[in-house]
Parts: structure tokens; C-alpha cells; sequence
């Protein structure tokens, strides 16, 4: 019950403003792959989108984050099964190219296929994450496309604090939500391993574990994310899985 002075009423949404501080940090997933991937794939790619619109909803330093290039098979299944996107808040989408939108000298294209190791993040920068669930079709594709454009680069230290005992690939939702842990905790080797599912053996160096990855089954997760009644993707009992995407 609420007091006079509404001291004892705490909502949800009113406790998460009062607990959460935005970050300055941009991250961007760019959706310019469209002709890149089968439908299935675009499909996919729709579900690690939503998955994270809600963990940065959840998340205790939420980043500003962007789409750009929407359009084509993305729109259109987004538009089609999700009519609700429309209405997402804290979100900028834009139809332009991120090097439209955000100045040059402020973008890092996150890439594997990067000579430089990202150690710590830069507020002032606006990273980029590809938004291409390619199962390796398309090798040095987003690295490529950093050059040519003359933006920075670079990978994820994933080698230097944990044991993969499957293949580097995380999808986009992973990479976003590694960056979500890593700015509430400071920490990269806690990141990992809170956000890589078990299955891909992510381990602390020193304590390598012998699991193995069931790609199956992988792929399946990148369909399952979870929708609340109003639209908004749900983050709850998704364990943000996603299917094998962009090499980090």
C-alpha cells in the first residue's frame, strides 16, 4: 500500500531508475549483412536483437545503444512479428550507415579478425557490433569493411582470460552482454564466463573444463527468445544463448 507520501510504494520500473546509472558508451549493431543471410539466419539474427533491447533494459549500466542500416529481410520480419519494436525506448534506429551516423574517429569495429586486443573501454568511443550470423561463410568480412572505411578496430581479450574448448564464435547478443558485465564489474575474465553458455567450455585459464559444444542445439537457442505480453523481448529464462555468429 502506498503511504501519503507514496514512501512505501516501490515499482519495478520506478526501483530501476533509482538503481541503474546510464553509461555514455554507444554500442551499435550494424544490420548492412541483409543480403548477406538466408531468411533463417535474418530470423535469427531478429531474436539476438531483442535479447539485447532487454538485457540493456535490465542492465545496471544500460549503454546507448543503436541499429543501424535497418532495413530489408530485418525490417520486414521485424515488422511482421514484432510490431511492438516500433514502440522500444532508450533505443536509436536509424536506416543509415553507422559511419553516417557517428563520427569516424569515434567508431571501433569489434572483429576477431583484428591484429589489437581491446583491454579497457573508452565512453567517448561507440562500438560496433556486426550483425551477421554468418556460420563462417563469410570470414574478415566486418574487418574488412573497418578498413576500407579507415575506422578502428579490434577483438575481445578472450584469449587472455579464458579456455575456449570449442570454436571463438559468440553471437551479437553475446557480445553485448560481455560489455554490459564488463562495465557493471570491471572485470573481463568475470564477463566471459558469466555470459558465454557453459556448453562452449568458457573457463578461467588454469581451470580448463572439457565441455563440448552442441551446435544443434545452439542454433535452436537463437530462436527461442522470450516476449512479454506488451512486445517488449523479456529477458527471463532465455539464458541469452545465441547462435554462432561473429568470430571474437
Amino acid at each position: 500500500n502506498q503511504g501519503e507520501e507514496g514512501g512505501e510504494f516501490v515499482g519495478r520500473k520506478r526501483l530501476r531508475k533509482e538503481v541503474t546509472t546510464s553509461s555514455p558508451l554507444r554500442l551499435v549493431i550494424d544490420c548492412s549483412f541483409d543480403n548477406l543471410m538466408m531468411f533463417k539466419d535474418v530470423r535469427k539474427l531478429h531474436k539476438q536483437i531483442q535479447r539485447c533491447y532487454s538485457v540493456n533494459r535490465r542492465a545496471v549500466h544500460p549503454v546507448q545503444f543503436y541499429l543501424t542500416s535497418l532495413g530489408g529481410q530485418l525490417k520486414q520480419n521485424m515488422d511482421k512479428t514484432d510490431e511492438g519494436w516500433v514502440n522500444w525506448k532508450d533505443i536509436t534506429v536509424k536506416t543509415e550507415a553507422y559511419h553516417e551516423v557517428v563520427a569516424k574517429e569515434e567508431l571501433v569495429y569489434l572483429t576477431s579478425d583484428s591484429p589489437n586486443v581491446l583491454t579497457e573501454l573508452d565512453e567517448t568511443k561507440a562500438y560496433v557490433i556486426g550483425g551477421l550470423v554468418d556460420h563462417n561463410h563469410h570470414k574478415g568480412v566486418t574487418f574488412k569493411r573497418a578498413q576500407e572505411l579507415g575506422i578502428d578496430h579490434a577483438q575481445l581479450p578472450l584469449n587472455s582470460f579464458v579456455k575456449m574448448n570449442s570454436r571463438k564464435v559468440l553471437a551479437v547478443n553475446h557480445v553485448f552482454e560481455i560489455m554490459l558485465v564488463y562495465l557493471e564489474k570491471g572485470n573481463w575474465q568475470e564477463a566471459f564466463v558469466t555470459v558465454l553458455p557453459l556448453r562452449k567450455g568458457a573457463m578461467p585459464l588454469g581451470q580448463e573444463g572439457t565441455a563440448t559444444e552442441d551446435e544443434e542445439e545452439s542454433d535452436r537457442d537463437s530462436d527461442t527468445a522470450e516476449t512479454s505480453l506488451d512486445g517488449r523481448p523479456d529477458a527471463a529464462g532465455s539464458g541469452f544463448e545465441g547462435s554462432k555468429n561473429i568470430p571474437i
